[in-house]
C-alpha cells in the first residue's frame, strides 16, 4: 500500500524548520545539534565488524501502524568516520530524522511518525531485517563504512526490486568506490547515472533552486562540488529511480542544524525541500 501526500501549505519551509527544530532542541536539553557521541561506551567493543552500534538516544523502533516512518539503515562495524556521533550510519541521529519528519508533517497530510514518548525520529533497521519492507523509503548515511555481508546484499536487492527506494547521503568523495562496489553486488545489472537536476524527483513537490543547494561535502569542494547520481530500473532514466546518491553532499546535516543557527536559512530550506521531494517521488512511483 502506498501513501500519498496532499498539499496543505507551501509557505516558507525555513521558518517552520527553525521553529520546530528549536522546540525539539529545547525539549531535549540542548547541545550543538544534539551531537551526543558514544559517551561511556567501550570503543574496543564497538569495533566488532559483526556488531551493531546503538546510539545513546535510541529507545527502540516505533510500533508500526501504517504511517510513513523514516527508516535509517544501520550497518555492521564501527570504524569509518567514527566520532562523537558513533559510526557513519548514525551521524545526525536523531535530530535530522525528527526535524525532517516534522517538516513533512506540517506541509503534507501524511501524518508521518515524529516522536512518541522517548522514541524519536523513526526506525533503525538493517538491510537483512524483514522489517525493512514496512518502510518504502530508507536512508543510508556515510556509505564509506558500508561493507554489507551476503545477507544484507540479498536484502537490499529484494527491497529495491520490490519497490523500495533508498537515499544515500552524508557522502564524502572518497567513499565513491566503497558505495559503487556494494551497489554492484546488490544490483549487478545497474550502473550509477549522473543526474542533471531536471529529473522528476527534483520537481515532485517543490520547485528546488539547485543553485542554493549546498555544494560539496560539509560545505567544501570536491569533484564538481558535489553531484547527485541515480540508479534507475533497467538503467533507463525514464523509468523508476530506485537509489538517489547525494554524492559529495550532506543533506542530513542541514536537517540536523536547521534550528541552531549553524546553517544558513536558505541552505536548510532547500535541503528540506529536497527531502520532501525525494519522499513524494518515491511514494508516487
Amino acid at each position: 500500500m502506498r501513501t500519498y501526500a496532499i498539499v496543505r501549505c507551501v509557505g516558507a519551509v525555513a521558518v517552520g524548520a527553525m521553529l520546530l527544530a528549536q522546540a525539539a532542541h529545547a525539549q531535549r536539553g540542548g547541545g550543538r545539534g544534539g551531537g551526543r557521541g558514544p559517551r561511556g561506551f567501550d570503543m574496543s567493543a564497538l569495533s566488532d565488524p559483526n556488531g551493531f552500534y546503538t546510539p545513546p538516544d535510541f529507545r527502540g523502533n516505533p510500533v508500526y501502524d501504517g504511517r510513513f516512518t523514516f527508516a535509517r539503515i544501520k550497518y555492521r562495524g564501527y570504524g569509518y568516520w567514527s566520532g562523537r556521533e558513533g559510526p557513519g550510519w548514525s551521524h545526525d541521529y536523531p535530530d535530522a530524522d525528527v526535524h525532517f519528519m516534522k517538516i513533512l508533517r506540517e506541509i503534507t497530510s501524511m501524518r508521518p511518525f515524529t516522536d512518541f514518548g522517548n522514541v524519536l525520529g523513526g526506525a533503525i533497521v538493517s538491510l537483512d531485517d524483514p522489517a525493512l519492507f514496512k518502510y518504502p523509503v530508507s536512508y543510508l548515511s556515510e556509505p564509506g563504512g558500508w561493507f554489507p555481508n551476503a545477507e544484507e546484499v540479498a536484502g537490499l536487492h529484494k527491497y529495491l526490486s520490490k519497490g523500495g527506494f533508498m537515499i544515500v547521503d552524508d557522502f564524502p568523495f572518497e567513499a565513491w568506490g566503497t558505495f559503487t562496489n556494494a551497489m554492484a553486488r546488490a544490483m549487478p545489472d545497474l550502473r550509477p547515472i549522473q543526474l542533471t537536476g531536471k529529473e522528476p524527483i527534483f520537481d515532485s513537490f517543490f520547485k528546488v533552486d539547485m543553485a542554493k543547494v549546498r555544494r560539496g561535502y560539509s560545505g567544501g569542494g570536491g569533484r564538481n562540488g558535489g553531484d547527485f547520481y541515480g540508479y534507475f530500473e533497467k538503467n533507463d532514466p525514464k523509468k523508476r529511480l530506485i537509489v538517489l546518491a547525494a554524492y559529495g553532499q550532506d543533506i542530513g546535516e542541514s536537517w540536523q542544524w536547521s534550528g541552531q543557527g549553524f546553517m544558513p536559512v536558505d541552505v536548510s530550506n532547500e535541503a528540506f525541500k529536497l527531502g520532501v521531494n525525494f519522499v513524494i517521488y518515491a511514494l508516487t512511483h
